[in-house]
């Protein structure tokens, strides 16, 4: 059976924006509720808690830039990989993770190759 028959309806259209995301940009989680039309910031990190594991998990995140909560070190290495804008941590923050660079890796659902300034 494919992944598709066995999610909720919301889910599957969560994890279909999710896909849509450009390497190198990303969604906030209340971006992606808006996108839809339906449902909030909430409903989509808990989509993406439970079955995000199957799409690129690490393009839709926390409006403040902050990296995942226990995937820092695996979504820090796919925004290498991609090029995703980050700002360095000051070094007073602890463990001293970047941050998403929100203004220029934030993507609006418009034509992107994922290119940015």
């Amino acid at each position: 059976m494919d992944r598709m028959e066995e999610l909720p309806e919301y889910a599957e259209r969560v994890l279909e924006v999710a896909e849509l995301i450009p390497p190198g940009r990303v969604m906030t989680y209340g971006d992606v509720a808006e996108w839809l039309g339906e449902g909030g910031p909430r409903q989509v990190g808990r989509v993406m808690a439970l079955y995000g594991g199957s799409v690129p998990w690490w393009r839709v995140v926390r409006a403040d830039g902050m990296l995942l909560p226990g995937h820092e070190l695996r979504a820090l290495a796919q925004y290498r990989t991609e090029g995703t804008p980050l700002r360095e941590a000051p070094r007073s923050a602890e463990g001293h993770v970047p941050r998403l660079d929100m203004r220029r890796a934030r993507w609006d659902g418009g034509d992107d190759d994922g290119a940015h300034i």
